[in-house]
């Protein structure tokens, strides 16, 4: 019995970090539907960018940006490989690592079998985010294909039916690129709501709790996302003099 009271907060935290996570993802693509968001309002501006695309003889440009983005997906790939390989490091050294962790303020002391699964389910954390990253870096390049093979301009057999669906079919492709990468990054963020575990498990729970707080105001009621919605009113003509 005191072992289970001991492990007992450690499992409500974990259970509250899954919860928080999945529960916030399929909130997020279920409100994402009806309200907007950082994720519609982008899918909104390539489509309009895969419109312009089709207007353009030169491409160059747009395959440039599809790079950039493929880039940015990369880097993140690579770090991850990164932090994982540091994981790994640290389980096969858990015993300095728990004494290391016992001499670090306001950590609470556990077990070494506690810190081998607190390292485990970071590590999970960033394998998830590794597939995420390098699935996006994929769809990526699909979206390049689609940019090297759209119709050009003066192509007549090509009817205008044709062009306004591929366009809006390579602009889902970007987003569903873009919404691995933003997966990603969310593991990101749960990740380091993770190492708030190895102080104490209810301030896991706080961590995680603000983390999809944070998550929520960056996707539905930041700044930019009113930049990117905003739509200027028409300014009211000046009244016109009466004629005597």
């Amino acid at each position: 019995m005191p072992l289970d009271s001991a492990y007992l907060p450690h499992l409500i935290a974990v259970t509250w970090f899954v919860i928080c996570w999945v529960g916030y993802t399929r909130y997020a693509q279920h409100k994402g539907r009806t309200t907007p968001c950082l994720a519609s309002v982008l899918h909104l501006y390539r489509e309009d960018w895969m419109r312009r695309m089709l207007l353009r003889d030169n491409r160059i440009a747009d395959a440039n940006v599809i790079g950039n983005l493929e880039r940015n997906a990369s880097f993140f790939a690579s770090s991850t490989l990164i932090i994982l390989a540091g994981i790994l490091t640290v389980l096969g050294a858990s015993d300095r690592a728990v004494s290391l962790l016992a001499d670090l303020p306001f950590v609470q002391a556990v077990s070494r079998e506690m810190s081998e699964a607190k390292l485990l389910c970071l590590g999970v954390v960033f394998v998830y985010a590794f597939f995420t990253f390098s699935w996006c870096m994929r769809q990526y390049n699909f979206a390049a294909v689609l940019v090297g093979s759209a119709p050009m301009v003066g192509e007549r057999h090509v009817t205008e039916q044709e062009r306004k669906a591929f366009a809006e079919r390579t602009a889902r492709v970007i987003s569903m690129a873009a919404n691995q990468f933003n997966y990603g990054l969310r593991a990101y963020y749960f990740g380091m709501a993770t190492l708030a575990w190895f102080i104490s498990p209810w301030f896991f729970i706080a961590v995680t709790t603000g983390v999809v707080l944070v998550l929520h105001r960056r996707e539905f009621h930041s700044d930019v996302l009113d930049v990117m919605v905003y739509t200027p009113t028409p300014t009211a003509e000046p009244a016109k003099e009466k004629s005597e």
